[in-house]
């Protein structure tokens, strides 16, 4: 009986080590957002932990498994070599999951979300992903790694030491009890005995949302979304198809059409789309912003057309790029410009503009490998791509790439040559995307993230407004079309109210030039990203009817709308209210004003019939 007993213990220690292991990755984590932590609440706090249990029990559970397995053999097998392979096991464990815990709570500052397969696409250029981090960020996260691992190592080597001890050669008769309780895991590891067994939403408790994702064990959450891979099946579907696509065309179908003739002095301008890298209007002063930091933007918003009312349809580059040139819904989870067998298929605004007879061209000054952004703009039918590779490493920020101003400037250059007319031109900035490496003074200081940001895009701000003026200069402004307008939102300066809430998403854009009307200053209809390139071809008299997503910016209905995306959920908001939905916890994040329902029919409806499309490419 000693035996058993002995080999039970050991079990059950290390079962409860793991326990052990992520209730401290829960503290680490709200500590390391303590600013968001003290906004909780003592209770709310304690409740993480306990919610947070189920899960963490479950992958406990997990990593249990096989060290239950092998103690099975030390009744028969010299019990040192079984706990020797343990040990090693479970120190390999250790390393990896603290590197993990370190990634999910850097991740989160910028995604919103805790770790799952979003990170997958980016091992695949480890060199790009290190580059959102700053060097202090990185020698500080390498060092805590080394402290975390060193410590539960320590820890589990004393909790090993004194079972090792104890353990001895068994009876052949403790095989079918130890299977049994082998098998017992299984318990833990749905999260009980209910019929459906844990998930993510077992463990939201609270109306603040931090809360909620603080409660989530990391690790468990990584591995659950990798086991879970598209399987073709809409996880979003509420309607009928048929249903679905009635209730978004009964809105759309009256917002295609719109008096544009005035817009434009020409019917076949230039065009130059400016994306600036992750500028939020909140620090744009035309568009109700704090008021210093885009000066040049704000100078320039007199003297075009302002969207007011524009929004981001995702909240990261390679999701804002297919939803600007192929009016293309980010997907709540999936990636669409990282699968080529799907992209393929997309509408794509240059193509489009390569059949009006239009040169086309794309700029960047880092690696397009990056997101697999290159394929889709080589899918997308581009004629001419200038990327870092052009740019001497001496002009290159230690991070992403080329600085803005050098960046720009051979942008200016290319375009001071004599060029083939009509052209349409695309240069995406990048020193905004964290860490904000800049060339010279930080306006706003650089003590914090939003010091940095601000900053960054005050730097950027100038870098585009030289240019601006550069191509007043040129003889083929007057036919032309420039237009600014950001890939994506940020969540900097952190603002008020739910992450995901509109302040997130909402964006500047601008259309600048000869060709714009100098006399139309302000659009305020709420619309967003996809809407552009089929705005863009119904300005040019082009067929648009592939952009099945979009509608006419121009178009002055009251039910004009903005729909986005993040992580498991949506948000839509109109002239009316704001509907944000989360798909984990099954609740309603915000809802204010009239006719929520509408809202929340219709962002349910683009969502069902946008991951259909995605499945069915």
């Amino acid at each position: 009986m000693k035996t058993v007993k002995n080999r039970f213990l050991f079990n059950l220690y290390y079962f409860l080590f793991w326990i052990v292991y992520f209730v401290f990755a829960r503290a680490f984590f709200l500590l390391y957002y303590f600013d968001k932590t003290q906004e909780l609440g003592l209770s709310t706090i304690l409740k993480t932990f306990l919610y947070g249990l189920r899960l963490d029990a479950s992958f406990a559970a997990y990593l249990s498994t096989i060290p239950f397995l092998l103690i099975i053999f030390s009744v028969f097998i010299n019990p040192k070599w079984i706990t020797k392979i343990i040990k090693w096991y479970t120190f390999i464990l250790i390393v990896f999951i603290s590197l993990l815990l370190l990634i999910d709570a850097g991740l989160y500052e910028a995604w919103g979300i805790r770790l799952d397969t979003s990170l997958l696409p980016y091992l695949n250029t480890p060199e790009l992903m290190i580059s959102s981090t700053s060097t202090f960020q990185l020698v500080s996260g390498i060092f805590s790694w080394i402290l975390i691992s060193f410590l539960f190592i320590k820890i589990f080597s004393k909790i090993h030491q004194k079972n090792n001890k104890n353990l001895d050669f068994g009876s052949w008769l403790e095989i079918p009890l130890f299977l049994f309780i082998t098998a017992v895991l299984i318990i833990p590891v749905r999260g009980g005995f209910q019929t459906v067994p844990v998930n993510q939403s077992n463990v939201y408790f609270s109306d603040k949302m931090f809360a909620n994702h603080a409660a989530i064990n990391f690790i468990w959450n990584f591995f659950n979304t990798i086991t879970h891979k598209t399987d073709g099946i809409n996880h979003y579907k509420y309607f009928d198809n048929e249903t679905a696509l009635n209730i978004i065309n009964k809105t759309r179908n009256n917002l295609l059409k719109a008096n544009t003739d005035s817009i434009l002095n020409t019917t076949k301008p230039n065009i130059i789309l400016i994306l600036w890298e992750s500028l939020s209007a909140k620090v744009v002063g035309s568009l109700g912003g704090e008021p210093n930091v885009t000066p040049n933007l704000n100078r320039l918003s007199k003297e075009g057309i302002l969207f007011t009312n524009f929004y981001a349809n995702g909240d990261r580059t390679d999701k804002g790029i297919p939803a600007v040139l192929s009016g293309y819904y980010p997907q709540p989870v999936k990636r669409i410009m990282r699968m080529p067998n799907k992209t393929r298929s997309l509408p794509m605004l240059p193509k489009k503009m390569e059949a009006l007879g239009y040169k086309t061209s794309f700029y960047y000054g880092g690696d397009l490998n990056f997101g697999n952004m290159n394929t889709y703009l080589r899918n997308a039918g581009i004629n001419h791509i200038v990327d870092g590779s052009e740019f001497d490493s001496k002009d290159w920020s230690s991070k992403w790439g080329a600085y803005d101003d050098v960046f720009m400037k051979r942008f200016a250059d290319d375009l001071s040559t004599k060029q083939e007319e009509p052209f349409f031109k695309i240069a995406l900035t990048l020193s905004s995307h964290e860490p904000y490496e800049i060339k010279g003074e930080y306006k706003f200081g650089k003590s914090s993230d939003d010091e940095l940001y601000r900053s960054a895009n005050y730097y950027t701000d100038k870098v585009i407004g030289d240019f601006i003026d550069f191509a007043k200069k040129q003889d083929w402004y007057k036919n032309t079309l420039i237009v600014i307008m950001s890939d994506h939102g940020n969540r900097l300066p952190i603002h008020k109210g739910p992450y995901h809430s509109p302040k997130k998403f909402k964006i500047p854009m601008l259309w600048l030039g000869g060709a714009v009307n100098p006399k139309i200053k302000e659009i305020s209809n709420f619309s967003s990203q996809v809407d552009f390139s089929y705005t863009l071809l119904d300005l040019l008299k082009a067929d648009n009817s592939d952009f099945r997503f979009s509608k006419n910016i121009f178009n002055i209905s009251e039910e004009q709308y903005a729909f986005y995306t993040f992580n498991k959920g949506y948000g839509i908001i109109n002239k009316k209210g704001v509907y944000l939905y989360d798909y984990v916890s099954k609740k309603v994040v915000l809802d204010t004003g009239e006719n929520i329902k509408k809202l929340d029919s219709l962002g349910i409806a683009i969502t069902q019939n946008s991951y259909e499309d995605f499945l069915e490419r």
